[in-house]
């Protein structure tokens, strides 16, 4: 029961981290986000809607799928961002789309003149060759493959204890 616990809290503590160093990384260092970077936001909501609910109905009997939902989302968004990362490195052609975000308020002419573009064939940061969206691959993919590995062991140990 201690893993499916350990997978529980990691299925929220992943994508909290994750969306919290991406909307501080654009809100705080000024890293606009790309059309892929964003994709990569939606399933990490998604993994940390089903993982709050897994906490809040922890005593259900299916909070587990809610779990195993989660990690699955997770997996997504490291996937995405596994793609996105190869097209940064060059390895594959990406969306031909660029994408920008525009202020709220103000006048509309002047926020799309003053809207920064954001090519998603470019990281705009890297720290030891790895982009973002490399490091969205890495702790996602690895931290689904755990999540989903702390489920299958606390169900075996559930099963013959």
């Amino acid at each position: 029961m201690a893993l499916s616990r350990a997978a529980l809290w990691l299925s929220l503590i992943i994508p909290s981290a994750l969306l919290g160093g991406a909307l501080i990384s654009e809100y705080v260092f000024g890293l606009y986000p790309c059309e892929m970077c964003m994709w990569q936001r939606w399933p990490h909501w998604a993994a940390f809607v089903l993982a709050l609910g897994a906490i809040i109905l922890r005593q259900q009997k299916w909070s587990g799928s809610l779990t195993i939902a989660a990690a699955l989302a997770i997996l997504a968004s490291g996937l995405i961002g596994g793609f996105h990362a190869g097209v940064e490195y060059g390895w594959w052609e990406g969306i031909t789309s660029c994408a920008t975000n525009l202020p709220a308020g103000g006048d509309m002419l002047d926020s799309i003149m003053n809207a920064p573009l954001v090519r998603c064939d470019v990281a705009p940061w890297s720290l030891f060759g790895i982009s973002l969206a490399g490091y969205n691959f890495l702790l996602s993919v690895g931290g689904a493959i755990l999540i989903l590995g702390l489920m299958a062991m606390g169900r075996k140990d559930a099963r013959n204890g």
